[in-house]
């Protein structure tokens, strides 16, 4: 029976196995009733604990030092009111039941959960001050407690946890929910360890290391040793005040206090007088020796001297010095702990003293002694932040602690809140994985919680992006490059094309006008089908040479892509094309980030034909001719400033491009409308854009421009399939095209008319063996975005099934009015030429920038099955499943 505060509480002692699996049973009884407590109950259990260890730290502190034979009663007073203080000054209004975050606008709530039973390892150094810290955390976050003090420390660290268990009944928390061992011993402190949810370590090297061996998740932390920098520029007084107020606290058993001076030759003498001066006691060569002998016994640190006084350690030592001397300190050189016992961590107001040459000399000096003994612990620096502040940054890169401390007494500031106050407040100081232990900074209660997310599905924001102009009608090219002079104030202007449209003619209207607004220019017409980097890298040159501060793209999707790749090489030397086309899984996300464009020059694209819609996306394709891969990019850096849709410009292009252009197009529609970003913006210039293609392709293939209201409308669908695109992106059915014409030099038009029924049927599966990743795509659509699609045509069909079936048809239908060939070998790839690149094509095919947005995820030996269907121009059947 013990009685505490007028409350009992029957206990069986904790002295074997058989009675700690009691008090555990006990203690996770207590724990899951504790982990229904609201809020405002756990703060009311939080504030009454900490009043009751803040009333008791007289008490407990004499309780300590009468136990341990370490420390000093004041000090330890100190460190039990700001174990109590701070840490619920810190946490008290930190929220650990419950919902603790929430936004409704994104479904996204943060929710902390106890972790269950932890198991808390009292040290002999700061026994009492520990337990109330542990105590406190763990009430705080609702967890249980498992105390196994340390057998010099047991008596104290019990009546600790008395009263603050019995303070915490009270108060309302469950009975029971602290615990301790009362006849501690390694093997009960293992069962502990085993058996508990978490340890809380705090000790000696063998007991963190058994902690984190225990199988168990485990936070400890590592020895101290902690050097401290005296620079040149330090404030001398300062720093010898702090090092002896930090070094003399509580007999310096704070792991955190400083181990060892390193101080710079120039300032040696003074800082020596100081420390002197402010009852540091320097020894002489002989004493330090025997101090030396004293300190390390076998290799270990001597636990006689730990927490002792300076006066007691010397007389142990048969040395003399003054009763009031503050700390014994040794002038040393070696930093290696098999020469030099003072280089140790000695946990008592015993001091190494080191010269150092310069700056680099001292950081090398203080690397050693961390390496040896205080990985991940603390370091501390003495200077002048504001003048020496690359110093400061050199000093703390090299440090591998998880404390750096400025003009600091270590063993205050490395707790935290006292001379730095974002530094939350801890008696359990991590070390990272410099030390072993799992965390690096200050222990507290975020680090005993489960924090788990509850995130509900929600809809990422789309975006509907166009050129800032878009100007269209025949006779529209006049009247609107009249704004590069009127409103835009341009003076050079830089036209890139191909040799065809220069030599026949195409540009001569666009120079006149330039020359009639007293505007110069160059022109660049060396670009090819698929145009190659070497191509862009070239323009870009003369770009360079021209420095033009406007850009008029004319041609086709060729021209057109490779002068949006020139105007990056010429506004931007400094990038690496192959950064610009590295792949991404969301163009907002992406690694690489398009510089911003339009700084030097403004951009232009004047089509002159129906299909690709570059003049309006924010992509451009690009061949690196070495490798046989077609780089789509995707920026909207790289959309046009304005774009000018004049039909008059493509009333004369041939019948094959007619053709390939236009099944381009209405690609382009296709794979927006079934793309897992598509939205209401963009299927509706899909669907139309459709429509209008089936309408009116025909009579511009057949004739040409004798036909002008099918080359208008061309046009027209052209411009809308690629506002479409631009938005919702493509599918696999342009990533199989790419290698097609990569590989095997088919035009690009032509390679998705060969592939876009493939991949329809493809894409109709209602139950794909992977379906694509984006949050407003929330089950297979295909077959319903294509039956839709050909009720809006009016194709018509009984079922979804049967309208996609009569759609395939219909684009059969249009590509035989067109010419194309019905398959990849009647087109001219050579079977044992496709054979022998098909798994490369496949493979470059699903790695390809569009695949991420096709409905239907592909895997590769998929893509490979329709690159076959392509090629021998099977007619598979429609399978929903």
């Amino acid at each position: 029976m013990i009685k505490t505060n007028n409350i009992s509480v029957n206990v069986e002692k904790v002295i074997d196995n058989r009675t700690l699996d009691i008090r555990l049973s006990k203690i996770r009884k207590a724990q899951k009733i504790f982990s229904t407590y609201t809020q405002e109950q756990v703060d009311k259990i939080f504030l009454a604990v900490a009043v009751a260890a803040d009333k008791a730290r007289i008490p407990l502190a004499k309780m300590a030092v009468r136990d341990t034979g370490m420390g000093i009663v004041e000090d330890k007073v100190i460190k039990n009111h700001y174990a109590a203080e701070y840490i619920y000054n810190a946490y008290k209004n930190i929220k650990t039941c419950g919902i603790i975050e929430r936004d409704a606008t994104f479904g996204w709530t943060k929710i902390a959960e106890p972790i269950g039973v932890i198991a808390a390892i009292i040290p002999t150094t700061n026994p009492t001050s520990t337990t109330i810290f542990k105590i406190l955390i763990a009430l705080k976050t609702r967890n249980g407690l498992i105390i196994s003090p340390h057998p010099r420390a047991k008596e104290c660290t019990i009546s600790a946890a008395k009263i603050l268990l019995d303070t915490a009944v009270k108060a309302g928390a469950p009975e029971g929910i602290i615990g301790w061992i009362d006849a501690p011993s390694v093997e009960l402190s293992n069962q502990v360890m085993r058996e508990a949810d978490l340890i809380l370590a705090t000790g000696g090297p063998g007991m963190v290391k058994a902690a984190y061996s225990s199988g168990k998740p485990a936070i400890g932390v590592g020895p101290g040793n902690v050097p401290a920098i005296v620079a040149s520029s330090a404030d001398i007084r300062m720093a010898a005040s702090s090092i002896l107020m930090s070094k003399t606290f509580d007999n310096g058993m704070i792991c955190a206090s400083e181990q060892s001076a390193i101080v710079l030759a120039d300032v040696y003498d003074n800082f020596k007088k100081e420390i002197n001066y402010q009852g540091g006691y320097i020894l002489n060569k002989e004493d330090a020796k025997k101090v030396g002998k004293l300190i390390i016994i076998n290799g270990a640190l001597n636990p006689k001297i730990v927490g002792q006084s300076a006066y007691t350690i010397a007389k142990m030592a048969h040395v003399k010095v003054p009763l009031d001397a503050k700390v014994l300190i040794a002038e040393v050189e070696s930093t290696e702990f098999i020469r030099e016992p003072f280089a140790h961590e000695k946990l008592s107001p015993c001091l190494a003293l080191y010269k150092a040459k310069t700056f680099d000399d001292a950081i090398n000096k203080a690397e050693r002694l961390i390496e040896q003994g205080g990985l991940g612990h603390t370091a501390s620096l003495f200077i002048n932040h504001e003048k020496d502040y690359d110093k400061i940054q050199l000093w703390q890169s090299r440090m591998r602690t998880g404390r750096c401390l400025i003009n600091t007494p270590a063993a205050q500031g490395g707790i935290g809140d006292l001379f730095n106050f974002k530094i939350k407040p801890s008696l359990t100081l991590g070390c990272g994985s410099w030390g072993g232990n799992a965390v690096s900074e200050n222990v507290g209660v975020n680090h005993l919680l489960n924090i788990k997310v509850l995130a509900c599905r929600r809809e990422n924001m789309l975006w509907y992006r166009v050129p800032e102009k878009i100007y269209f009608k025949r006779g529209s090219l006049a009247i609107a490059c009249r704004e590069f002079k009127e409103v835009y104030q341009k003076k050079r202007a830089f036209i890139v094309t191909d040799k065809f449209l220069y030599y026949s003619g195409f540009t001569n209207k666009i120079t006149q006008y330039l020359d009639e607004m007293g505007i110069q220019h160059a022109t660049f017409f060396d670009v090819t089908p698929d145009p190659t980097i070497e191509i862009a890298q070239a323009g870009a040159e003369a770009m360079k040479t021209f420095q033009p501060d406007l850009i008029i793209a004319i041609g086709g999707g060729s021209p057109i892509d490779a002068a949006k790749i020139m105007w990056v090489l010429y506004e931007h030397p400094e990038v690496v094309f192959q950064d610009l086309a590295m792949r991404f899984m969301d163009i907002r996300k992406r690694i690489t980030k398009f510089p911003p464009m339009g700084t030097k020059a403004y951009f232009c694209a004047i089509p002159t034909t129906s299909g690709t819609g570059s003049e309006v996306t924010p992509f451009a394709v690009i061949t690196d001719s070495r490798n046989h891969i077609k780089y789509p990019l995707a920026d909207y850096e790289l959309l046009p400033k304005m774009a000018i849709i004049d039909p008059d410009l493509t009333m004369d292009i041939p019948k094959s491009l007619t053709a390939a252009s236009g099944i381009d197009a209405l690609t382009h529609a296709l794979e927006a409308l079934a793309s897992t970003m598509a939205s209401d913006y963009t299927n509706g210039m899909a669907r139309e854009a459709t429509r209008l293609i089936f309408k009116y392709l025909p009579d511009a293939y057949t004739y040409g421009g004798k036909n002008v209201k099918a080359r208008e409308e061309m046009a027209n669908a052209s411009c809308m399939a690629g506002i479409a695109f631009a938005n919702a992106f493509l599918g696999v059915c342009h990533s199989m095209a790419h290698k097609l014409g990569s590989y095997h030099h088919i035009p690009h038009g032509v390679a998705n008319a060969l592939l876009i029924n493939e991949v329809i049927k493809f894409n109709c599966s209602e139950a794909p063996v992977k379906m694509g990743t984006f949050s407003q795509y929330k089950y297979p659509q295909g077959l319903k975005r294509y039956s839709e699609l050909a009720d809006y045509v009016n194709i018509g069909g009984k079922t979804p099934a049967n309208k996609v079936e009569n759609l395939i048809k219909q684009i059969e239908k249009l590509k035989a009015h067109l010419e194309i060939p019905k398959s990849i070998a009647a087109a001219g790839v050579k079977e044992s030429d496709f054979l022998k690149t098909l798994d490369k094509m496949s493979e470059d095919a699903f790695d390809d920038q569009c695949t991420g947005a096709n409905p239907r995820y592909p895997l590769i030996s998929e893509i490979k099955e329709m690159f076959l269907n392509a090629y021998y121009g099977k007619k598979t059947p429609l399978k929903i499943k």
